[in-house]
């Protein structure tokens, strides 16, 4: 089963995207690397900071990998990439 979940694109992911946010369907229950992976299909642009990424799904930092995320319709994944700053 799949849901309509709102994704926000910050920095670089914004850049390489191409806009702020979106909505995409995508599997209710899926991995965090599952899920990058449905982002990057329709972004291919945005594999290039695979190894740099920290999503944060409902307000909570997930790490890219083998993390099962039961997401709800409505729910809100960001993309972060690291923030340079002095």
């Amino acid at each position: 089963m799949r849901c309509q979940v709102s994704v926000l694109y910050f920095a670089r992911s914004a850049e390489l995207a191409g806009l702020r946010s979106e909505t995409l369907s995508v599997p209710r229950e899926i991995t965090s690397l599952q899920l990058w992976e449905e982002i990057v299909k329709v972004h291919p642009r945005l594999a290039v900071i695979r190894d740099q990424v920290v999503f944060a799904v409902r307000q909570e930092y997930v790490l890219l990998g083998d993390q099962v995320l039961v997401l709800q319709p409505g729910d809100e994944v960001a993309i972060i990439p690291p923030i340079s700053g002095g």
